[in-house]
């Protein structure tokens, strides 16, 4: 399995940490990951459950049922008045 990636979670603030030490960035997944040939105790403060490997689920990236309707984001501020582009706002 010379392709296994395993994944961190590395605060942004981090990334230059995890990135000097061996880290690469996948871009599909949005995420950090350790490959295969580096040692993963030099991660071991990124890593939420040690040799576990996941991408985030395809789930958890929906959106909330409860937030979208027919592709128009509804505001959970009961003040939130919609724009609909007929007339500026204002007047």
């Amino acid at each position: 399995m010379a392709d296994a990636k395993t994944y961190l979670n590395v605060p942004y603030a981090e990334k230059d940490a995890a990135k000097a030490l061996g880290a690469r960035w996948d871009a599909a997944a949005k995420k950090w990951y350790v490959p295969a040939n580096k040692d993963m105790a030099l991660f071991a403060k990124w890593q939420t459950e040690p040799g576990l490997a996941q991408l985030p689920s395809d789930e958890s990236r929906k959106p909330k049922a409860d937030s979208v309707v027919g592709g128009t984001t509804r505001s959970s501020d009961k003040n939130f008045v919609a724009y609909d582009g007929d007339e500026p706002p204002w007047d």
